[in-house]
């Protein structure tokens, strides 16, 4: 049995939840381009994990964006190092770094109301700008 990834302090991840497929990596490579698969594309079907509570699973989701399919899947695609393997950890990485985000609880917010003084402030600031514009105007013939 596989060591699980460790996520938070209260959180980790089963190693067999996450598929890896080697792919070619794009752009500059010189004589390996077209011969070498070191680009490494890993995906994890959040939807499904066992591993994660319902809230982060579903943060998760949302946080993750284009890079989660229709069903769930999360996929990210490595290719930053030259070798397979550090394409892996990087990957593996960058998914703890994003659960480890959905785990975070943001606080709900608080509607607040301006202060009698901010209020006051805004007004005064209003009529000094309409004063400025005011002179700016054309002299009316009732003056």
């Amino acid at each position: 049995m596989s060591e699980r990834i460790r996520v938070t302090d209260r959180l980790s991840l089963d190693p067999d939840e996450l598929s890896f497929t080697a792919i070619r990596a794009s752009g500059p490579g010189g004589q390996n381009v077209n011969k070498v698969s070191n680009a490494v594309q890993l995906r994890f079907d959040a939807a499904a994990s066992a591993s994660l509570p319902a809230q982060v699973r579903e943060r998760l989701i949302r946080l993750a964006g284009r890079r989660a399919t229709g069903e769930g899947v999360i996929v990210l695609t490595a290719q930053r190092h030259r070798s397979q393997e550090r394409n892996r950890e990087d990957a593996v990485a960058r998914l703890v770094a994003l659960i480890a985000e959905a785990a975070i609880v943001q606080p709900p917010r608080r509607p607040t109301r301006p202060s009698a003084g901010a209020k006051a402030r805004r007004l005064e600031a209003k009529s000094v700008r309409a004063g400025i514009k005011s002179a700016r105007a054309r002299p009316r013939l009732d003056d």
